[in-house]
């Protein structure tokens, strides 16, 4: 995969390497002399491109045509999506990520910008804060269709519904779709014969209308259902 990268600070820089080593490849923009003795001292010459990725020209002899996906994590949101909406509206990016450095600007990160994922560091930060601090209680990891539609996790209680049936001994909310059971670190593919017990973390796709009636099913009572991406 050809993916070009707008931004070399550590975000940007990080996500090369990690790219790198999956064997894809890599284009990198920045204009910061700095930023760039730093890049060459991490990355081959020839995945560092010294420039303005604001600048179609620029974007274009970076090999933007070429790119499956385009990631802009430079420290500016003004920058970021200008970058997304070069990529989707001039270039017809098929996949591009943002970064949003300033929560109060995710609003703007959206389709119609260019933005297929916006990446809002402060919003997931608070998440897996919110994540460890939970007792139990039903986390909303990411709406989809205008919140329609939430990905969830879910620990499964002792005394829960679920607790030693089999995933095909439960007659789930008709809008759910089991997507993982993470046991002790493992990721296990849901299956029919699959025997959910106590303290595996269910992950799930679900109907908004839906979340409560799978919480209770899992173990909390619709009463005690919470939800932390408010």
């Amino acid at each position: 995969m050809f993916v070009l990268i707008v931004g070399g600070s550590k975000v940007g820089s990080h996500l090369a390497l990690l790219l790198l080593e999956q064997g894809h490849t890599i284009r990198v923009i920045d204009p910061r002399s700095d930023i760039l003795i730093k890049l060459h001292r991490e990355l081959p010459a020839e995945v560092i491109h010294p420039g303005d990725g604001t600048d179609p020209q620029r974007l274009e002899q970076s090999g933007i045509r070429r790119a499956q996906v385009v990631a802009a994590v430079t420290a500016s949101d003004e920058d970021n999506l200008d970058v997304a909406t070069l990529a989707r509206s001039s270039f017809g990016v098929p996949r591009v990520i943002a970064r949003v450095n300033d929560p109060r600007n995710a609003w703007l990160f959206t389709p119609e910008m260019g933005v297929d994922v916006a990446l809002n560091q402060a919003d997931l930060m608070a998440k897996m804060i919110a994540e460890e601090m939970s007792l139990g209680d039903m986390i909303t990891l990411l709406k989809l269709r205008k919140g329609e539609i939430e990905i969830v996790e879910e620990k499964i209680t002792e005394t829960a519904f679920a607790n030693g049936k089999a995933v095909k001994d439960i007659e789930w909310p008709a809008n759910c779709t089991l997507a993982a059971i993470i046991r002790k670190g493992e990721v296990i593919p849901p299956r029919g014969d699959t025997v959910l017990r106590a303290y595996d973390e269910v992950l799930a796709v679900v109907r908004t209308s839906q979340r409560d009636s799978l919480a209770a099913m899992l173990g909390h009572p619709r009463s005690e259902v919470v939800q932390h991406d408010r």
